[in-house]
């Protein structure tokens, strides 16, 4: 997908098909004890959306999911299509999902919800999903606590780390209360794969080539510093997750308490002198018509 902005300048979020060999090589996996988290271990049908090159995917397959994995970069969704040949795909985003209505028991997207434009996003994805199905939410964050991590951190970018949903979530009106739960994880590191983590940023995708080629640089410098070599470091991950419950979609029907519809049918019945409800002859609410 091309990087370039509306406006001549590098978008940040349309970058990584250009990556996607070094996001594929160079990005950490998803625990497997945070997939059954965010989904279960009973087989579901799950969309996961900015699904990428499929490192959740593998999971959500391997614990028996019929997954639909969609992301808008035709190039990100080739390795997973060579990696999980049996999934279905679609080149899509989250803001126009190609499925119907209460399709899904779980919508899932691991480091990606940030990209979403979430006004339209959101309704979307309760559109999909079944009655009591689940948004689930992933990211991968570095533990920079520790103080070599941080320096890390400073060096590669910090830009997709936790952006935490539940403030959003709730001002949306579609979902419940959410629940967040933590799985720690180590990531193991060596000279070829942290040049792949680097290349992988969407802040250093977009710069020029000499650009990243002095970022690269840097980085190497920072590992050889840190004196592992050959045997790579223990890059130390937490995956924290988040996931809550689509509220009920309430359609007013004629027998709905909770709807003034019961005794005007949208304004197209009335009441005759005795308080029966009768037709005005529409096509909308011939069944109120008293026969007696």
């Amino acid at each position: 997908m091309s990087t370039d902005h509306p406006l001549g300048k590098p978008d940040p979020a349309r970058s990584f098909g250009g990556v996607a060999e070094a996001y594929d090589r160079g990005r950490p996996t998803y625990p497997a004890e945070a997939a059954v988290w965010l989904t279960s271990d009973k087989p579901l049908t799950v969309l996961e959306l900015g699904a990428g090159t499929g490192k959740l995917t593998q999971q959500l397959v391997a614990l028996g999911h019929d997954v639909h994995a969609t992301d808008p970069d035709p190039k990100m969704l080739a390795l997973l299509q060579k990696r999980l040949p049996e999934v279905r795909t679609s080149q899509a985003g989250a803001e126009e999902i190609p499925a119907g209505d209460s399709s899904y028991d779980v919508v899932v997207s691991a480091q990606a919800f940030h990209w979403f434009d979430h006004d339209v996003a959101l309704p979307e994805i309760a559109r999909v999903l079944r009655p009591r199905g689940r948004l689930s939410l992933v990211w991968n964050q570095r533990d920079e606590r520790i103080p070599w991590v941080k320096r890390l951190g400073r060096l590669i970018g910090t830009q997709d780390q936790l952006n935490d949903p539940v403030e959003l979530l709730e001002r949306s009106k579609l979902f419940g209360e959410t629940e967040r739960e933590a799985f720690r994880f180590w990531q193991v590191v060596d000279q070829h794969s942290i040049r792949d983590l680097v290349r992988s940023r969407s802040n250093v995708a977009v710069l020029s080539p000499p650009a990243q080629e002095a970022k690269l640089a840097e980085v190497l410098a920072f590992y050889e510093e840190f004196g592992r070599g050959m045997d790579g470091m223990q890059l130390p991950y937490t995956a924290t997750c988040f996931r809550t419950e689509v509220l009920d979609r309430v359609t007013p029907t004629l027998s709905d308490p909770r709807s003034e519809a019961g005794s005007t049918a949208g304004s197209a019945a009335r009441t005759d002198d005795t308080g029966n409800v009768v037709s005005d002859g529409s096509s909308t609410d011939m069944l109120l018509i008293d026969f007696r």
